[in-house]
C-alpha cells in the first residue's frame, strides 16, 4: 500500500494547473448510458475514481475510448443493465448509473453503493424519486432492482438536499414522458454542470442553478461535446496548503464564481489573492490567522473543505470552532493531526481547535478522501517528517497530488 513522505518546513513558489472537477466528471461520465450518439468529453481528472466509474461503465457494453483527459464515450450497444458489487463497493458515485439505466432501457440491477466512511449516506431519496416518475423498486441480495417501461413526468421534492438524488432524478427525468419539477434540489456548480451537458445533448431542463428544475422529458438525447468545469475543491485545497505553508503559487484552470465562501474564509485567514479570468494567484508571508465556520449545503461552506480549513487552523494565532452539519462521522482526521500535535477537542459535531506555535512531524494514516489533503497541508506546514498511510483516499479524488505540490517546492514523495 503506498505512502506519502512529506518534510515540512518548505515555501511554496510556481504554478499549478486545477484538473477537472471529480465530482462533476462522475455524473456527466454516466450521462454517456442515456444515447445511442458519442458523448466527447475534455478536462476528465485523472483519478481512481474515474477508473473505476468508466470501468462499471465499460461492463454494461458502453464503448470508452480514453486518450488522457479527453475520453469518448458511445451507448450504442449497452447488452448489460447491472452494476455488480464488486465495482459499486469502492465508490458511492456508482448509484448514479441508476436513474439513466432505468430511464432508457426500463430496467437495472444496482448494487448498494460504498464508498468513504464518513457517515450515513441513504440513497432513500433516489429511490423515493424514481418511485414517483413511476419505477417499481425492489431491495434483495443488497441489490436495488428497478423496472419501468415509461418513466412518468411527477413533482418530486427531496426530504434533504442531496446532491447524487438531485443527479440521478434529473438524469432520469430527461427521458420521461411530460414535466418533472425537482423541488428541494441540489445547486452545487458540479450539478449545473451536469445539467448544462444534458442540455447540449437535446435535453429540456428550466431553472439551472436554482432549487428547482423543471424537465420536459424528450423522445431521445443525442451525443454531444463537452468540457467538464475545473475542481473547486482542488483548487481551495492548494489555497489552503499555501495559506498553512507560506509562499507564492498561480492556480491555472480554475474560476472564481462557485466557491466565494471558501475565498472569504482564505482571505480571513490573511491569505492575499489576486483574480484572473481564469486563474488565481496566492501569496501568504505570516502566521494564518484562525476561521470559525458551519459547514452547508452550497452556497454555504462546503463540506469537502472542513478538513484542509482545520489544518490550516491547527497553527493559526488563535482559536476557532468548526461545526460540521452535512456528514456525521468527519471528523476522523482530528486524532491524527493531534499526532502531529495538533490542539483539537471535539463535541458532538463541533471541533474546537487552538493554534500551536508548530506541528511536529509524526506517522499518521489517512481515513477519507478529504482527511488525506488535509493531513498533506499539516504534514507540509509541520517541523520534520511525517509518514501518511492509506493514501489511497487520496488517489480517489486529487490528479497525482504530490507530483503538483513537488513542482511547486514541497518535500513530498510517494513510497511504494
Amino acid at each position: 500500500m503506498d505512502k506519502l513522505q512529506v518534510v515540512g518546513g518548505k515555501r511554496l513558489e510556481g504554478e499549478i494547473v486545477i484538473s477537472g472537477a471529480k465530482n462533476a466528471a462522475l455524473p456527466i461520465l454516466c450521462a454517456g448510458l442515456l444515447t445511442s450518439g458519442d458523448l466527447e468529453l475534455s478536462n476528465v481528472p485523472r483519478l481512481h475514481d474515474v477508473k473505476t466509474i468508466l470501468k462499471l461503465l465499460a461492463q454494461t457494453g458502453l464503448k470508452v475510448t480514453q486518450d488522457d483527459e479527453k475520453v469518448t464515450l458511445n451507448g450504442s450497444a449497452i447488452t448489460t443493465l447491472e452494476a455488480p458489487y464488486e465495482l459499486v463497493k469502492t465508490m458511492r458515485a456508482s448509484i448514479l448509473v441508476l436513474g439513466p439505466l432505468l430511464a432508457r432501457f426500463g430496467e437495472a440491477k444496482v448494487s448498494l453503493p460504498g464508498g468513504c466512511a464518513i457517515g450515513s449516506r441513504p440513497v432513500d431519496q433516489h429511490i423515493k424519486g424514481l418511485q414517483a416518475l413511476g419505477a417499481d423498486i425492489t431491495i434483495e441480495g443488497g441489490y436495488i432492482h428497478a423496472k419501468c417501461k415509461k418513466l412518468k413526468g411527477a413533482r418530486i421534492r427531496t426530504d434533504m438536499i442531496t446532491v447524487t438524488g438531485t443527479e440521478n432524478l434529473l438524469m432520469a427525468a430527461t427521458l420521461a414522458d411530460g414535466e418533472t419539477v425537482l423541488e428541494n434540489a441540489a445547486r452545487e456548480p458540479e450539478v449545473t454542470d451536469l445539467a448544462n451537458l444534458l442540455v447540449a445533448m437535446g435535453a429540456r431542463i428550466e431553472g439551472i442553478g436554482t432549487d428547482r428544475l423543471v424537465i420536459q422529458g424528450v423522445a431521445e438525447l443525442h451525443g454531444a461535446r463537452h468540457a467538464v468545469i475545473s475542481d473547486r475543491i482542488e483548487a481551495a485545497t492548494f489555497l489552503c496548503a499555501v495559506a498553512a505553508t507560506g509562499g507564492d503559487i498561480l492556480l491555472r484552470n480554475t474560476r472564481t464564481d462557485y466557491f466565494d465562501v471558501a475565498l472569504d474564509k482564505l482571505r480571513e485567514i490573511g491569505l492575499v489573492m489576486t483574480m484572473g479570468p481564469e486563474s488565481i494567484r496566492a501569496q501568504m508571508g505570516g502566521r494564518p490567522k484562525p476561521v470559525s465556520f458551519r459547514t452547508t449545503e452550497y452556497p454555504g461552506f462546503p463540506t469537502d473543505m472542513q478538513a484542509q480549513f482545520m489544518a490550516v487552523d491547527t497553527i493559526a494565532s488563535g482559536s476557532s470552532r468548526i461545526t460540521e452539519t452535512i456528514f456525521e462521522n468527519r471528523f476522523m482526521h482530528v486524532q491524527e493531526m493531534n499526532r502531529l500535535g495538533a490542539s483539537i477537542q471535539t463535541e458532538g459535531n463541533t471541533a474546537h481547535v487552538k493554534g500551536v506555535d508548530r506541528l511536529v512531524g509524526a506517522p499518521v494514516m489517512a481515513t477519507d478522501l478529504r482527511a488525506s489533503a488535509s493531513l498533506v497541508i499539516a504534514a507540509m506546514a509541520a517541523q520534520g517528517t511525517t509518514i501518511i498511510d492509506r493514501i489511497y483516499h487520496l488517489d480517489r479524488g486529487y490528479d497525482r497530488m504530490e507530483v503538483k505540490l513537488s513542482a511547486v517546492g514541497a518535500d513530498i514523495v510517494r513510497i511504494k
